[in-house]
């Protein structure tokens, strides 16, 4: 490099950070842009449900919540989170490692499946397991001849629940997983240790935050899908709603604060969601 080019460079220095540099109006019209955009649409929609779910005061709110179709709604929520969380943990876990670890035939064709449920519409989910298993489906005949039901029904409500939610484990790992390499395990293995073994001291420990990460989205998800719930639940009180679908039953039926005080808890959900979701990228970083 010589005389002339070092002088360019040291000259233009100061004009490349003067253009990359914003004037002091234009940071504070884009602060204010986001700010006023956060409050409208995310501050203002949760001030509302919590104004409407206390209107009537805290007897009226925990008297909806107390409700037996209310109780029922929660107790179904929990138990469908209970039973695809831990599914899709296993699941993601697995496809993780079979993805950033082997190579087989159909690996494409496995991380495309994963990331299905992202590109289709959750009622189109919802209608898919009704052409699987309603009583004109491919299944239909079967299960009836069997007694065994599974749309309007808990198992329908998991299964659409479970296709909706079970990328997010997955998705959150598998760059984790390639990003850290191979090279510990290998080492681990190649000393005598076992398969398992491997996993739970040297892969457990190094992909714990991400792990927890993807299952609270995951958990988050499941307890707050309407689409796909919808299609197969049959809307049956007290048996098949979930808490978002009590909530539109109880607003199309113009209670309104037992709906915004079953939206209070999904609202607080998502609060301690994004909380929880904070202090995980922050444990990664």
């Amino acid at each position: 490099m010589n005389a002339i080019t070092v002088a360019e460079t040291i000259d233009q220095a100061p004009r490349r950070h003067i253009a990359l540099g914003d004037a002091p109006w234009v940071q504070w019209s884009l602060v204010a842009v986001s700010v006023g955009f956060i409050f409208l649409f995310l501050c203002l929609p949760l001030a509302v449900v919590l104004f409407e779910a206390f209107a009537k005061g805290w007897d009226a709110y925990w008297s909806e919540l107390t409700q037996p179709d209310a109780q029922a709604a929660i107790e179904l929520t929990l138990i469908t989170a209970l039973v695809t969380v831990p599914l899709n943990t296993v699941f993601g876990v697995a496809a993780a490692w079979a993805i950033t670890r082997f190579e087989f035939p159909g690996k494409s064709l496995l991380t495309t499946l994963i990331d299905l449920p992202f590109s289709v519409s959750p009622v189109i989910s919802g209608l898919i397991f009704v052409l699987l298993f309603g009583a004109q489906g491919w299944f239909g005949a079967w299960l009836g001849e069997h007694d065994l039901k599974v749309i309007f029904a808990v198992p329908g409500i998991v299964l659409a629940t479970l296709f909706i939610t079970f990328p997010f484990v997955a998705r959150e790992l598998i760059p984790l997983m390639q990003e850290m390499g191979s090279e510990e395990e290998e080492a681990a293995l190649s000393l005598g240790a076992s398969g398992w073994k491997t996993f739970f001291l040297i892969t457990l420990p190094n992909i714990k935050w991400g792990l927890l990460y993807g299952v609270l989205l995951c958990n988050a998800r499941a307890m707050g899908e309407f689409g796909a719930v919808s299609v197969v639940s049959g809307h049956i009180r007290g048996l098949t709603n979930t808490l978002p679908l009590h909530v539109e039953v109880s607003y199309n039926e113009y209670n309104f604060v037992g709906a915004f005080a079953s939206a209070s808890i999904l609202a607080g959900l998502a609060i301690v969601t994004l909380v929880l979701k904070s202090l995980l990228e922050w444990k990664k970083r």
